[in-house]
């Protein structure tokens, strides 16, 4: 799909979820346009990699110790590269050591072919989850901002994100659902899920990896 077309779906996914929903169009008209698209060209390593770092971290304490991984790899963040780390020169830029193990896994399988990107997008939604969540420390979260923000997917609905339950609660009026409530209430929003999504986390205001609205679970 080019840029354009993108563009243009985007436009008209907001339009029709205005018109489903006052809700949605009310605040769509608060806080502007959806932002997320693809990634010009997606890097499956940098952007997991990135996750994982920022996973269960206050967003300046993520970036601090991001930015020491890469300064590590001097920039080339590559799961070559990576492999050829000392781990303990991982563990010694701020890595948990269940993080440093994660990110290894990762580089493992991306060296390996197994997280090509045309292999994964190639996958329907839940098929690329599952793929995802076979390596360490990459849980349904990871693999949820990952389609949303790094491959532009927009019918994903990360139940899971408690800040997107508390942000549907509060912009629908209703008590904060648990995730096994949350997942029907998206129904009526397909197949334009993650945009709304996008705006629960607008409502809370809470940052993702990718310096966008979301939270920080696995």
């Amino acid at each position: 799909m080019s840029a354009t077309d993108a563009e243009e779906r985007v436009r008209e996914a907001l339009e029709e979820l205005a018109a489903r929903s006052s809700v949605v169009e009310a605040l769509i008209a608060t806080h502007g346009p959806y932002t997320p698209r693809r990634a010009a060209s997606p890097d499956v390593f940098g952007a997991l990699s990135r996750a994982i770092v920022y996973q269960q971290l206050a967003g300046k304490a993520a970036s601090v110790i991001h930015g020491r991984f890469v300064a590590l790899l001097g920039g080339d963040v590559t799961p070559r590269a990576t492999l050829e780390l000392d781990p303990e020169h991982i563990r010694a830029a701020g890595l948990s050591r269940a993080k440093r193990d994660a990110v290894l896994d990762l580089a493992r399988h991306c060296v390996s072919g197994a997280l090509e990107l045309d292999v994964l997008e190639a996958l329907d939604d839940e098929a690329l989850t599952r793929s995802l969540c076979r390596v360490r420390g990459i849980g349904p979260w990871t693999a949820h901002m990952f389609q949303i923000f790094t491959l532009g997917r927009l019918d994903v609905w990360p139940t899971g994100d408690l800040a997107v339950r508390r942000g549907f609660g509060r912009a629908f009026g209703r008590d904060v659902p648990t995730a096994k409530d949350l997942k029907p209430l998206g129904d009526p929003f397909r197949p334009y899920r993650s945009i709304v999504a996008w705006y629960c986390w607008r409502v809370q205001d809470t940052p993702t990896p990718d310096g966008e609205p979301g939270s920080s679970k696995g």
